[in-house]
């Protein structure tokens, strides 16, 4: 199973990493709000992952991990 974590804390909410997810299970945080005050990314499904890294390639920040 593939493990996707995310630096929240740096995360400036541009939603570019959601959009270039193929399974379409990322999104942008509505209940948090990271210290930057921005709504953070975060994975849906963790299950549903299959470690594509197209959401890493994207981040321009480089907050995202993906472990297979």
């Amino acid at each position: 199973m593939s493990k996707l974590t995310f630096n929240t804390d740096n995360c400036k909410g541009c939603g570019l990493c959601v959009d270039a997810c193929p399974k379409k299970i990322l999104r942008l945080a509505t209940e948090k709000i990271n210290k930057k005050g921005h709504h953070p990314a975060e994975i849906v499904d963790q299950a549903a992952c299959i470690a594509c890294a197209s959401c890493a390639l994207m981040c321009p920040d480089v907050i995202i991990t993906v472990e297979k």
